[in-house]
């Protein structure tokens, strides 16, 4: 038996034992003695008697401890020409002072505070000053509309929101003030205060009596000491599409939490404290939490936190010249931006100009890998190129290749075998286990290990219903997928309404409450069409009221204005169909399956329950005439 099959099998036989030993690399205020609490099923805690403060692991320990001259974080971006190192001492004093910032508003232990930010180090310090007084943060993506913003400001309720003038895309300065003064004025609630940081590129007009400038407060603070906090106590709320367009408040513990995060590090990516390891995320996601923010600084390494994009900022090269200029090890990123790189520079004429001998491995994950990047990536790089799973809500890898317990061969295609902790199985729409090379619903049994969600903010009814409610005793991903014959995993796609674009979790639901809104709608539906660029792409089907009389070019214009308006451009919403009627059921369902499989050009089968087979047809023929429903 090899040294992986060892580690899972004593990680699902005896996890309060296996979880036991990898709680001793944190620095507890308290230790625990209870390691799993399940007397409140589903509702499984770790470390429930154990006291900690996860800034204190990530920061004060290390400079306690030797690393405090170590770099702790490169600041990369090329999009302000711009590199900035701190230092475990310099990013302890920047964080320890807005920590003191936020208590000297009278922010406490359970508040909440929303940083709405772009890739600057500001948004990092943010989010470890929170942790250090035990505010519970709520990053939303930069890049995210008004309304999106407002819906997340009146489910957390902030005591404060932290946000920037600007943020950049590409040679793009998009001005955030007034789309937070926007989100404000949307709210129902209101928050007390709002930290401006003023970036060169855009001054802020400040709002009187309620923003203030985040230099000059910093100027004027001192620094705070960490709160002691429970395990169990969230670290922070990050929100996650939901089926019905509202999102849901993913919680993450504190304890768990850095428990998992330290234990991947090593085990899951090989690397070692010292090393140099980007994850090439947006802190807004929930990739940037996890693997810029709290595991490499949990673990004593130096992350990048990179501004910038795969391509354009300058050329195809700009991966290659951070690797190189910053000797990093272990790159993690979204298949998406390999094959941006990819159509930019196919023969790697960009790759061939820079030394990357530091570098050992290549992570992706936010969506399925397909075969031909992974190929290309592989023969370019000659390194190991790993697909991993996991999602918003299990905040770190489910399955992997754990090249740091055991280096497995790898298959395209699959994000190779569970990580320990993780009971995947596949099962039918009964709850029955499906046998290998039989697709089914990826399940994964309970109890989930540490570092994943506790519950959603405020929402245990709707923890159940969406998790645990579908198949009891199992945590209900969403995903299809089946396992072969060796063992490995594949995970094929969603089996409900959220998307997966370039890697972000999108809700169809919530872009066809945008399109409903529309005055000559009549119905509609938007399902995810595989495109072999971002993974999958919105594609709208719309059915216009009695009498209409207008362009429906120019409607479809409209409709993808205000999904950029509402949702955000990240919703790459570009395509829309106007047709006499949808596929439903008898009841009223719409054949959202159905209609992707039609746009996919996959083998499809019309349900016994459809009311007008014909229809079916139709949908093909239009979508051939903008070239979809290509037989696979």
């Amino acid at each position: 038996m090899g040294k992986y099959q060892e580690a899972y099998d004593e990680s699902i036989k005896n996890p309060s034992k296996f979880w036991g030993e990898a709680a001793k690399d944190i620095r507890w205020i308290k230790e625990p003695t209870k390691v799993l609490d399940d007397s409140n099923k589903p509702f499984y805690r770790w470390f429930t008697d154990g006291e900690i403060n996860t800034c204190y692991n990530a920061l004060d320990y290390h400079v306690e401890n030797g690393r405090a001259d170590q770099t702790a974080i490169i600041y990369d971006s090329p999009v302000t020409d711009t590199i900035k190192k701190y230092s475990y001492r310099e990013l302890l004093d920047e964080t320890s002072r807005f920590a003191g910032v936020l208590k000297s508003l009278g922010v406490a232990k359970g508040d909440r505070v929303i940083i709405y930010m772009p890739m600057i180090p500001q948004a990092a310090i943010a989010m470890l000053a929170c942790a250090r007084i035990g505010a519970i943060h709520s990053v939303v993506f930069g890049g995210f509309a008004s309304n999106e913003l407002a819906i997340r400001v009146d489910d957390a309720k902030p005591r404060i929101i932290i946000s920037a003038s600007c943020g950049i895309e590409g040679k793009k300065v998009i001005e955030y003030k007034p789309l937070l003064d926007k989100a404000i004025e949307l709210s129902r609630y209101k928050p007390e205060k709002c930290i401006i940081y003023q970036r060169k590129q855009a001054s802020s007009p400040l709002t009187a009596g309620r923003d203030l400038d985040w230099d000059e407060m910093m100027k004027k603070a001192g620094p705070a000491g960490c709160e002691k906090l429970k395990a169990t106590d969230p670290l922070y709320i990050l929100y996650t599409s939901g089926t019905t367009g509202i999102p849901k408040g993913v919680v993450r513990d504190n304890g768990g939490h850095a428990v998992a995060l330290k234990w991947s590090m090593k085990n899951v990516y090989d690397v070692s404290p010292g090393d140099v390891y980007w994850a090439a995320s947006d802190v807004g996601w929930v990739v940037g939490h996890s693997y810029i923010v709290y595991a490499p600084l949990l673990y004593g390494c130096t992350t990048i936190m990179y501004e910038g994009k795969p391509v354009g900022t300058p050329d195809p090269g700009a991966f290659w010249r951070v690797i190189s200029q910053h000797n990093v090890k272990v790159l993690f990123t979204a298949p998406t931006a390999f094959r941006a790189i990819k159509k930019e520079d196919p023969n790697g004429e960009f790759f061939k100009k820079y030394d990357l001998s530091s570098f050992k491995a290549l992570f992706l994950a936010g969506e399925r890998l397909d075969p031909d990047t992974y190929e290309w990536a592989s023969r370019l790089l000659k390194k190991p190129v790993i697909d991993h799973w996991w999602q918003t809500e299990t905040g770190w890898a489910i399955a992997a290749n754990c090249i740091g317990i055991e280096n497995l061969p790898v298959k395209a295609g699959s994000p190779t075998k569970c990580v320990p902790g993780y009971q995947v199985e596949i099962l039918d729409s009964e709850g029955r286990q499906l046998p290998n090379e039989t697709e089914g619903i990826v399940a994964i049994r309970l109890p989930l290990p540490p570092g994943t969600l506790p519950t959603l903010y405020q929402n245990d009814d709707k923890f159940k219903e969406s998790y645990t409610d579908p198949f009891p005793g199992y945590y209900f991903t969403g995903d299809g997928g089946y396992y072969d014959r060796d063992g490995y995993i594949y995970i094929m796609g969603r089996v409900d309404d959220v998307i997966n674009v370039a890697g972000h979790r999108l809700s169809t639901g919530a872009m066809e409450e945008v399109i409903a809104k529309h005055p000559d709608v009549a119905e509609c539906a938007v399902v995810g069409a595989a495109d072999d660029f971002k993974g999958q792409l919105p594609l709208g089907f719309v059915v216009l009221k009695a009498g209409v009389k207008r362009s429906g070019d120019e409607i479809i214009k409209e409709l993808v204005q205000m999904i950029r308006d509402q949702i955000g451009a990240v919703a790459a919403f570009k395509q829309a169909l106007i047709v006499e009627r949808l596929p439903k059921t008898r009841s009223g369902k719409i054949l959202r399956a159905i209609m992707r499989k039609i746009a996919d050009g996959a083998e499809y089968k019309a349900p016994s329950t459809i009311d007008d087979p014909a229809i079916l047809t139709e949908i093909e023929g239009h979508l051939k005439t903008i070239g979809y429903a290509k037989k696979q």
